[in-house]
Order: structure tokens, then C-alpha cells, then sequence
């Protein structure tokens, strides 16, 4: 029992780099979540969102998806659009800024955000239209035959293509699910509406091309050795499928957040007013 359990629980490939990272961002969200006492249902957001992560790269289910296509496509669903849309609805900015020693943030973070390099950095980073093509990019480019077989012999391909899956994804909902008017919000608040039904039209495209194909697109999970036995045509078809449904529809979710913040704004009056409207309300209140 207890092998079986240890199984599951240790990694199949250890990465100092991830482990890190993570426990990094756990302690610092668990120190600055108890300092402004976040409400519980922003912290299980966080949570279930920072565990989905972890049990798609450092458990034995990463072996998973290394040697099965479909498997593959759960993995990069998870990391590309479930965990960071759920991390991101717990708006951890602040819990995670507040987790820091106030020495370190006087001293280091606030004059670093207030410099010209971050501020150019954060630019281009958060750019909608930058951000918004590269979140559709490192999903189509990933399904190539060639890149794909490259990131499976390569382990530092793998993981590079699994750190854009997930950064992508933080940085796409993170303009689409701002709560904020625009400005200071990057993204206008009726796009961040459209933005996801743009961003799904292709991935859909492209599940129903891998879904209906009947011929084995991915030969290197043959080659690598596949976890199940069933047909191959078979696991590329659910494989397909993920690409196609449960992805359009977590970024449906992810559209109708965002509609319910654009009425909120709406409602209290927070949404720039267009130029011509503004002078009908200044003439209307000077008669």
C-alpha cells in the first residue's frame, strides 16, 4: 500500500527549479493570506489550482503523459487553461505580495516595480494582443508532429513546452479576469468578453483535424512506449477530443467571469464613458 502510494506521490522526472518555485509561491501565499484574511473560496481557488499543478509535473503522472497522447493533452489542459484560470480567480497578487517581509518589500519590490526595465518588461509581457497570440500559439505549435516528438526525446524541451503551457495561460486570464476598468486593467473590458471565444475557435479547429484523422499524427509515443493498450487511433481521438471540448468550455467559463465583472463595472458606473456621451451629460447638466 505504502509503495503503491509512494509510487504516485514521487516524481517521475525531480526538478529543483519547479519544487522551488512552488514552495516559494506556498509560502508566500500562506503568510499573506493569513495577514489579510482572503475569504475561504479565493483560497480553495488557489489551492486546488497550485495542487493541479503539482500533479501534473512532479507526480508519476507525468510519466503518463509522456507515453500517452491523450494523457499528454490532459496535461497541457490542466496547465494551459484549468489551473492557472482557477489561481487567477483568486486574485493572489496582493496575498502573495503581502507574504514578503515589509523590509523586502520597502526595500526591493516597490522600487523594482517602480523602475523603467519592469515597466518595459511588464509592457510587452502583458500586452493584450502580444498575450492573446502567444496563448493560442503555445497550444497549436506544441500539436506539430515534429515539435512534438522534439519535446519528447528532449527533457529540457519538455519542460521549456510545459513552462510556456502554464506561463501563457497566468498571463492570458490574468488580462481577461481583471476586475479593474480600463485603464488601469490592460485589456477593455468588452474584449476581455470576446477575447475567449477568439482564442477557442482555433483550438477547436485543430481538435476535430486530430479527433477525425485516421491516420497515428504522434508516432513518438509508439516509439516511447504507450501506458495502455488500447488502439492508437483511439487514445489520438480522445486526445482530440480534450483539445476540443473540455478546453472551449473552461474558457467559456473563463468569458462569462468575465461578462459577470463588465456588468458589475457597468452597474456601478466604473467603465469609461465615450467621448460624445461625456458632452450629452456636461450639456444636460449645465440646463
Amino acid at each position: 500500500m505504502i509503495a503503491t502510494l509512494l509510487k504516485w506521490v514521487v516524481p517521475w522526472e525531480f526538478s529543483w527549479l519547479f519544487l522551488a518555485t512552488f514552495v516559494l509561491a506556498c509560502v508566500l501565499y500562506w503568510r499573506g493570506s493569513r495577514r489579510l484574511q482572503v475569504p475561504l473560496s479565493r483560497r480553495l481557488a488557489f489551492w486546488i489550482g497550485m495542487a493541479i499543478i503539482y500533479l501534473s509535473l512532479h507526480t508519476y503522472l507525468d510519466y503518463y503523459a509522456e507515453h500517452e497522447f491523450f494523457m499528454h493533452r490532459l496535461q497541457q489542459l490542466l496547465l494551459h487553461h484549468l489551473a492557472p484560470l482557477l489561481i487567477v480567480i483568486a486574485y493572489p497578487a496582493s496575498a502573495l505580495r503581502a507574504g514578503l517581509p515589509l523590509a523586502w518589500r520597502t526595500r526591493w519590490l516597490r522600487p523594482l516595480q517602480q523602475s523603467w526595465p519592469w515597466r518595459s518588461v511588464m509592457g510587452v509581457l502583458l500586452n493584450p494582443t502580444i498575450v492573446t497570440v502567444l496563448f493560442v500559439v503555445f497550444v497549436l505549435i506544441w500539436l506539430i508532429p515534429s515539435l512534438q516528438t522534439l519535446a519528447m526525446l528532449d527533457w529540457r524541451v519538455y519542460r521549456f513546452m510545459n513552462w510556456t503551457m502554464l506561463l501563457s495561460g497566468f498571463s492570458y486570464w490574468a488580462l481577461v479576469l481583471d476586475h479593474r476598468p480600463h485603464p488601469p486593467g490592460r485589456m477593455v473590458a468588452g474584449m476581455r468578453v470576446l477575447s475567449p471565444a477568439i482564442t477557442m475557435t482555433p483550438q477547436i479547429l485543430a481538435g476535430a483535424i486530430i479527433t477525425f484523422s485516421r491516420t497515428d499524427l504522434y508516432p513518438i509515443f509508439e516509439i516511447c512506449g504507450r501506458a495502455f493498450t488500447f488502439n492508437v487511433l483511439t487514445g489520438q481521438m480522445v486526445g482530440g477530443l480534450i483539445t476540443w471540448v473540455p478546453a472551449a468550455l473552461i474558457e467559456s467559463v473563463g468569458g462569462l467571469i468575465a461578462l459577470r465583472h463588465w456588468m458589475r463595472l457597468s452597474r456601478n458606473g466604473r467603465l469609461p464613458r465615450k467621448p460624445l456621451q461625456s458632452a450629452v451629460i456636461a450639456g444636460s447638466a449645465h440646463d
